[in-house]
């Protein structure tokens, strides 16, 4: 560790100081407060500090003292349930100490030293052993849901000297010691730190192969985004984006969710900070935040913390991934994160590009998303991180430089429409502007574990949604007589899948959720009564009795009336509906013979 140094120089978050001996990236205390904060450059011995709390009351001469390790997050159990700030202070140890005005400076370790955990040594793991990063040591129950295995750091290996036997320890008791060929006999508790900038290592990178279900029809079945994939949430204020959000933190078939709110306003935050403690796993039947940690740091919090907790959450998701799980991670929003790149390079003085932001914001947004993956882990295991940003543009421009970087980055872009969100369809997701590079893959689990019509389908009805649009316009300008019976036929199954099959309440008890077999179910079904309402009007059946018939307005209410357990109910539902219109095609059939 060097010695300590002094405040030169003092730029609103960013600090000169004078202090020889340290490296690029050291974490630091600033000031008698001793506030948190960086080293992000050097200059012979002297060196710029961002800090993470607001540097009011700081003078020139304060002192300056270097921690000796890079900025880092404690990892081991007791994350899980817990709500940090951007730098991972835990809010209730915060509260605890300081009350509700948080003093600066106030340190609290992110994990409770007090705690004793449960820990039961990996089977068959002696004394004499070879182990290297990612060894399983042993197991903590973290919580009902989840079993936290206790890893070698990933820069650790040597002979196992000794493991402690099953028993309660505390996080700073160890619980093995380990003989390294250069540095000696290092002891290795329940916890480790890692720094946030630094990807955690992995064997190798695996295919994505499963996609990642949330229960949403336009996600799932239109738009699917595989685990260890990345995605993004662009859409304006208003659109939807925090309750999507909270659809899939709620809904994804992952073992751990990780939410980052970044730079996000009070009022949103608390919303979500007061609710997710209150919400039940669907899959488990247990609070929801038995394996979900929140990252919360909001817009009136300093700008160079809102850029620090996207990394904090990031390499939280990589320490789950090495254990073997799946892990989701939302982050809302990267274009607050983003603004506080922009602020940080305008006070360092670097070129403004693009409306303002650094040259170097694309190279930043792509090492971000870089960390999502499907891996292979050291310990041989397979895990994955799924990175899901919400964008926020202003005035809805998708054109904008985040968002058009984000775009050229990730595989899946869920695209909130205001139209949609004006017209109350939710989710808002407009399916001319969203994409998926995913859809070969995913496919490939439809056919396997569902249906093998499922792409066929899918292609099937985005088309019929696209012609719908390009009818609509006509009808805007010359009305719906200018059409033929089968265009008309073709616009209001367009409607019909909208409101049948798009539209998805997160309120409503029975559709919040919607199995993979109930999706295509429903899919398959709007579609078939498509293809057989154009056979009808080409024997020469009206519109309007096809448009009247009971089935149009059943089609509609389907998706609320059975569930994801009466998919045989809905299946003969499918059986009335072809009888309804096989009763139809009989009676054009009699006239035109």
């Amino acid at each position: 560790m060097s010695e300590p140094g002094r405040i030169l120089e003092i730029n609103g978050p960013l600090v000169m100081v004078e202090l020889a001996g340290v490296t690029n990236g050291e974490q630091v205390r600033v000031g008698e407060l001793g506030l948190t904060g960086e080293v992000i450059g050097l200059e012979e011995s002297r060196a710029l500090v961002q800090v993470y709390e607001p540097t009011e009351m700081l003078r020139p001469g304060d002192s300056v003292t270097p921690l000796g390790h890079p900025f880092s997050v404690e990892l081991g159990p007791g994350l899980l349930g817990n709500i940090f700030d951007g730098i991972q202070r835990p809010l209730a140890g915060l509260m605890e100490r300081g009350g509700e005005r948080i003093p600066r400076g106030l340190e609290v370790p992110a994990l409770d030293r007090d705690r004793r955990w449960r820990f039961t040594p990996e089977p068959g793991l002696e004394a004499g052993h070879e182990i290297t990063g990612g060894t399983v040591l042993g197991r903590v129950q973290e919580s009902k849901a989840l079993e936290h295995r206790i890893l070698v750091p990933p820069h650790l290996h040597g002979e196992l000297l000794e493991l402690m036997p099953a028993g309660e320890y505390r996080l700073e008791e160890p619980i093995a010691r380990l003989r390294q060929p250069l540095s000696g006999i290092r002891e290795l508790r329940l916890y480790h730190r890692w720094p946030v900038r630094q990807p955690r290592p992995y064997r190798r990178r695996d295919d994505a192969v499963v996609p990642l279900l949330t229960g949403q029809r336009i996600l799932d079945t239109f738009f699917p985004l595989l685990k260890g994939g990345k995605g993004a949430i662009p859409g304006p204020f208003g659109a939807g984006k925090t309750m999507l959000q909270q659809q899939i933190a709620r809904w994804a078939n992952a073992d751990v969710v990780i939410y980052v709110g970044c730079g996000e306003r009070g009022n949103e935050l608390v919303d979500i900070l007061e609710s997710f403690p209150k919400l039940t796993d669907p899959h488990s039947g247990r609070p929801l935040m038995e394996r979900t940690l929140l990252v919360a740091n909001t817009s009136n919090m300093p700008v160079v913390a809102r850029e620090a907790s996207i990394y904090v959450g990031v390499t939280l998701a990589e320490y789950y991934r090495d254990q073997g799980f799946d892990v989701v991670m939302v982050a809302d929003s990267t274009s607050r994160w983003a603004e506080a790149l922009r602020e940080v390079a305008g006070r360092l003085g670097q070129m403004p590009v693009e409306e303002g932001y650094p040259a170097y914001l694309g190279s930043r947004l792509a090492a971000f998303y870089e960390r999502a993956g499907r891996v292979r882990t050291l310990g041989g295991d397979l895990g994955s991180v799924s990175l899901i940003g919400a964008v926020s543009p202003p005035g809805g421009d998708f054109s904008e430089p985040v968002t058009n970087h984000t775009k050229d980055i990730i595989q899946t872009f869920w695209a909130l429409s205001k139209a949609l969100a004006d017209a109350r369809h939710y989710p808002a997701i407009s399916w001319s502007e969203s994409f998926s590079d995913a859809v070969e893959e995913t496919a490939r689990w439809w056919h396997q574990k569902v249906d093998g019509r499922w792409a066929e389908r899918r292609g099937q009805a985005l088309a019929l949604l696209a012609q719908a649009e390009e009818l609509q316009r006509i009808i805007n300008l010359v009305g719906a007589e200018a059409l033929s019976p089968a265009q008309r036929w073709s616009v209001e199954m367009a409607r019909t899948l909208r409101e049948g099959l798009l539209q998805q309440s997160a309120l409503d008890p029975v559709d919040a959720y919607c199995a993979p077999r109930k999706q295509f179910l429903l899919l398959d079904l709007m579609m078939r009564v498509h293809d057989e309402g154009l056979e009808l009007i080409r024997m020469g059946a009206p519109f309007s009795v096809l448009a009247e018939l009971p089935l149009m307005g059943q089609l509609r209410r389907a998706k609320s009336q059975y569930g994801n357990e009466q998919l045989d109910q809905l299946a003969s539902l499918g059986e009335r509906f072809r009888d309804q219109l096989a009763q139809v095609r009989e009676r054009y059939r009699e006239q035109k013979g």
